[in-house]
């Protein structure tokens, strides 16, 4: 393989992530050497433990927002009986939550990278046209994603309903404009947090992803929600509302596709982001579906839906600081492009993973108190349920992220094209099948 080149001489060190600048030093030449190279033993381990702990915070900081989470569960468990009213309203619900990631996460993937490789700006005004590229290939993905999201979504209802005439219009309109109000909302905001922690001396590969993703999943519950009232009034004032929404993404996407088709970076991230979307697009609905057994399961247990997009999201947020730091760490030339060198990426991925530990006990007293079971029982078993679901579906994210960057990168391809958005549907998947089969272990255990 070819070796790529890469300008180091060009990057600035405040660019760096805290836990890449242990790591390595820069010469007057631009290169960069390793800290063990020039340090004993016992100041290599004080270097690891500051920047363990580093890591961990800013992985718990980034995380905290999750209980945002959890209000987006609320939210849920307060109308039930919305999602109730349509029986194809549980199990679109999951695979919104992870197009949205996915969608997310390619955009906070490739503009934490161009942020420290100085490709973008922190500055709103006068950007470089790669963030505009990047702007307006997001907009044609979600037209993508919810299209082929919808048409998945409908079949597997009508198999699941042994329907010959699945609802597809309905589950249509409903994905597309819940995507497209999403889009108008939430793209500003990952923005400007993306600046903002870049220009505050934070790692956006760290922060940005677990922050976007959180508020996103509040957000996007909240339009979701709203669209399913709007939809269930049955009116066609209502129903030109969200069909004219819908038509909105479609003259976007369009309109940018014919302006950019002969720009080789945009036609790159949509080729490439459209064999992700179109494998997300199966993925995320073994989410949908698992959701949906769940629910069947639990019932009027309202503590589940509570805590549930906070659990899909924490995971989530492991494999998007793994995976996020990996591709940073390859680009800068850090890490070898190999499944050997997970044990130098030991210290982002213990942290991570601590982080979400931690954060899962956490929901689990903020889950029983806002549904009012809060007992020491209760909370014991609550935990243990959660802590077995974490052990499962972090250890799969870990590898699944990590396995990607060195994937995608050695074959080369843009990891962030890839990274973030698989490995985001993919906690979702394995968070539910992980909550599923702790529900069927605590549920042994009990008998």
């Amino acid at each position: 393989m070819k070796t790529r080149k890469r300008k180091v001489r060009l990057m600035r060190p405040t660019n760096i992530p805290r836990n890449l600048r242990a790591d390595i030093v820069f010469t007057p030449a631009g290169s960069l050497m390793h800290v063990s190279m020039l340090t004993g033993g016992a100041e290599k381990k004080a270097v690891f433990k500051h920047e363990f702990f580093d890591s961990l915070r800013q992985s718990l900081m980034a995380y905290a927002f999750n209980v945002f989470g959890i209000v987006a569960g609320t939210i849920v468990a307060y109308f039930l009986g919305i999602f109730q009213s349509f029986p194809w309203a549980f199990i679109i619900y999951p695979p919104i939550l992870s197009a949205r990631g996915v969608i997310g996460g390619l955009f906070c993937g490739r503009l934490s990278t161009g942020l420290h490789l100085g490709t973008v700006q922190p500055s709103f005004p006068k950007n470089t046209r790669t963030f505009y590229l990047l702007l307006h290939a997001t907009v044609v993905l979600t037209l993508e994603a919810s299209v082929l999201m919808g048409l998945i979504a409908a079949i597997i209802f009508a198999f699941s309903q042994s329907m010959l005439k699945p609802e597809f219009f309905s589950i249509l309109i409903v994905i597309m404009s819940t995507m497209a109000l999403a889009l108008a909302v939430i793209s500003p905001l990952a923005i400007t947090a993306s600046f903002l922690s870049f220009k505050h001396g934070l790692d956006p590969d760290i922060v940005l992803y677990p922050v976007e993703s959180t508020i996103a999943d509040l957000l996007i519950t909240l339009l979701y929600v709203g669209v399913l009232n709007i939809f269930a009034f049955n009116n066609s004032a209502g129903q030109y509302l969200l069909a004219s929404i819908s038509l909105a993404l479609v003259f976007f996407a369009t309109f940018f596709t014919i302006r950019n088709f002969r720009e080789k970076e945009f036609v790159k991230t949509i080729k490439e982001s459209l064999l992700t979307i179109i494998l997300v697009s199966l993925i995320i609905n073994i989410a949908g579906s698992t959701f949906g057994k769940i629910s069947e399961i639990v019932e009027e247990r309202r503590e589940i839906y509570t805590v549930y997009p906070a659990l899909i999201d924490t995971i989530g947020d492991v494999g998007s600081v793994v995976g996020s730091t990996a591709t940073t760490k390859l680009a800068l030339g850090t890490l070898k492009p190999s499944f050997s060198s997970i044990r130098d990426h030991g210290l982002e991925i213990s942290s991570a993973w601590l982080a979400s530990l931690i954060m899962y006990c956490f929901y689990s007293i903020i889950s029983l108190s806002i549904q009012g079971v809060l007992t020491p029982s209760n909370l014991l078993s609550f935990t243990v349920l959660l802590l077995i679901a974490n052990l499962m579906a972090a250890s799969g994210i870990i590898l699944v992220a990590y396995a990607v960057a060195i994937l995608t990168y050695k074959r080369g391809f843009d990891p962030d094209n890839f990274e973030i958005p698989i490995e985001s549907s993919l906690a979702d998947s394995l968070t539910s099948i992980a909550l599923l089969v702790s529900l069927f272990i605590m549920a042994g255990f009990q008998e």
